[in-house]
């Protein structure tokens, strides 16, 4: 609810006296608003506010994801946003990022009709978890669950992808006292299938020639690949037992394990795949957490190869427990896709394919939590970037 406003005597009065006493400190005191605007207390956040705050990213991330969408929902002629005005709405700057988000996820809609993949329909839910209220700022924590349905132009596509992610939304007041959407961050390490922000990338690793830190090949992401068969007997691991996990707690985290997802560029994702791996027949090579010839994780503790990026990589080529694939098309069901967003010659994100369709892998993964995803579509979401793909 709005606070009162001052009257226009009281107003008066207090800009006067701010004036005289300024004179007298020899200090010019700047308003916060023109002069003559009518200007009322820090707005209060009740709870018909909060809901609307909410209803509000819910819009927002309602329409990133129907610009997948192939065709129209609902018969919409225009975005969600567009309904609100009042006493809260986008600033004018935030419609803007809108708008290009909007056509930027229309243009990969595009990419990935070339590439044989479309959405039949999206479904995203939006709940508030804190609102953080500072003056004319507030602070404001979402979750966002979001369902894409395939549309079954190869044939037999998974069912859908999905994915949770969570966003900090600020809103500022202005002068009269309504709230404007200024701000959306991201506040997961990893992608989401309607996010157009850039990833955050891991720190460069220093360039080294030792046999421990071994530099992996990078994979052509051409469609389709090669053929390149996988023997699912040969190694003796259960690689359905590895897909198995990973969509079992691909939202639903394993308390076996400790979380890193918010802990720094890569969050959970390594720690999450070496999981599936292990639960696949992986086992551990116990030693010192430094050392990239050895791989262990359980509760209390994880060699860095366990829940690191570049870590897993190093160990899984000392180890030759995965050899380098030529082409991304060619992985199947566990096997392991990284990507280096910046081609700084440091990994960022590792992945694991959970099911394989008529020549594409579909991956699933943490930070930001994900399943069934393609990788036409990460390849459509970061088409500038390194990929390496490694057969487990």
């Amino acid at each position: 609810m709005k606070s009162r406003k001052l009257s226009r005597t009281r107003r008066r009065a207090a800009i006067l006296g701010a004036a005289a006493t300024s004179v007298v400190a020899g200090v010019a005191l700047l308003p916060n608003w023109s002069a003559g605007a009518a200007v009322v207390d820090d707005p209060k956040v009740d709870a018909r506010t909060k809901a609307t705050f909410q209803r509000l990213a819910d819009a927002v991330f309602t329409d990133r994801t129907e610009a997948l969408v192939d065709g129209k929902q609902d018969n919409r002629g225009k975005p969600l946003t567009d309904g609100f005005s009042g006493d809260v709405t986008l600033s004018s700057k935030q419609n803007r990022t809108e708008d290009a988000t909007l056509s930027s996820l229309d243009q990969r809609k595009e990419r990935l009709a070339k590439l044989g993949e479309k959405y039949s329909k999206g479904s995203t839910a939006v709940t508030l978890d804190a609102t953080n209220v500072k003056g004319r700022k507030a602070k404001v924590a979402v979750t966002e669950t979001t369902t894409l349905t395939y549309e079954k132009v190869r044939g037999d596509e998974p069912k859908a992808t999905g994915f949770q992610a969570h966003h900090e939304l600020t809103f500022t007041a202005d002068r009269h006292g309504n709230w404007q959407l200024t701000g959306i961050r991201d506040t997961d390490e990893g992608l989401a299938v309607n996010q157009t922000a850039r990833p955050s990338v891991a720190p460069m690793v220093a360039a080294t020639t030792t046999s421990t830190t071994p530099s992996a090949p990078k994979a052509s992401t051409s469609y389709p690949g090669p053929a390149n068969a996988k023997n699912f007997t040969a190694s003796g691991l259960d690689y359905n037992a590895m897909a198995a996990y990973a969509k079992q707690y691909w939202s639903n985290y394993n308390t076996a394990y400790p979380d890193f997802n918010g802990q720094g560029a890569g969050g959970d994702c390594t720690n999450f795949v070496s999981q599936a791996l292990k639960a696949g027949g992986w086992k551990h090579v116990p030693g010192y957490v430094y050392d990239y010839t050895r791989w262990f994780g359980n509760a209390d503790i994880q060699s860095h190869s366990f829940i690191g990026v570049n870590e897993w990589s190093w160990f899984a080529q000392n180890s030759k427990r995965t050899t380098s694939l030529a082409n991304v098309y060619q992985m199947d069901v566990g096997d392991v896709l990284q990507v280096d967003f910046d081609k700084d010659g440091s990994k960022d994100h590792t992945m694991i394919v959970t099911s394989r369709s008529r020549g594409v892998p579909y991956l699933t993964y943490h930070s930001t939590n994900t399943y069934s995803r393609s990788v036409a579509s990460i390849i459509a979401s970061y088409p500038t970037a390194a990929y390496y793909a490694y057969r487990t």
